[in-house]
């Protein structure tokens, strides 16, 4: 079997930071973690039509610092401030310290792997081919500036009796070079014919630090 290790995780503490920032004791370090995911959770389900990009949690003794970006701040925050006073008061049942719930909004939502990976799986549920589908979010993220792209789909792909698989790569995506900011998310395509997995890594350039 080939021996596949995740972009972010790899770059871990060389130049990606980690998404939920605290330390806990073992006594309480699964409480934490299960509260962490409780609330990623209800943000993924909940905030699914404001195009979430990515949710970090910072948090200290006694404070839950929530910050999610978005690629559409006004779908998140809602009518006059109703969508996020609603999201406010529902985080804060799910944790015990006192929460600061941010919104960020995404300046480049087409270059961001996990909607580029939603955005596919929306546009295989509508039935789009799938070869278009990718071909025209590998355009768009060109446009928005990233240095290469590469998606695969995988599954019954336009409705084939037997499951397979089917990438595309343009430009370069150099998964061993540790300063090479890559962004890898995946996404389900629910169809009639059964789900569809489809992955995403976008490179975005090299970082120095």
């Amino acid at each position: 079997m080939g021996q596949k290790v995740h972009p972010y995780g790899f770059r871990l503490g060389y130049i990606k930071g980690w998404q939920s920032n605290w330390y806990a004791g073992k006594n309480d370090y699964a409480k934490t973690l299960s509260e962490d995911l409780l609330i990623r959770k209800y943000i993924e389900e909940n905030m699914k039509n404001a195009a979430v990009a990515s949710t970090d949690i910072a948090r200290t003794s006694d404070q839950v610092k929530v910050t999610v970006y978005t690629a559409k701040p006004g779908v998140a925050i809602g009518k006059k401030g109703a969508g996020i006073e609603k999201i406010r008061n529902d985080l804060k049942k799910l944790t015990k310290g006192t929460l600061i719930f941010n919104i960020a909004e995404v300046k480049r939502p087409d270059a961001e792997s996990k909607l580029i990976a939603e955005n596919i799986a929306a546009q295989l549920e509508k039935r789009v081919a799938f070869r278009r589908a990718m071909k025209k979010v590998m355009q768009s993220a060109f446009r928005a500036g990233v240095k290469g792209i590469r998606v695969r789909t995988a599954g019954r792909l336009g409705g084939a009796e037997m499951a397979r698989a089917e990438g595309y790569s343009e430009r370069k995506v150099p998964l061993h070079t540790l300063r090479a900011d890559i962004d890898y998310s995946t996404a389900e395509a629910h169809t009639t014919y059964g789900v569809i997995g489809v992955k995403v890594w976008v490179y975005k350039g090299e970082i120095y630090k």
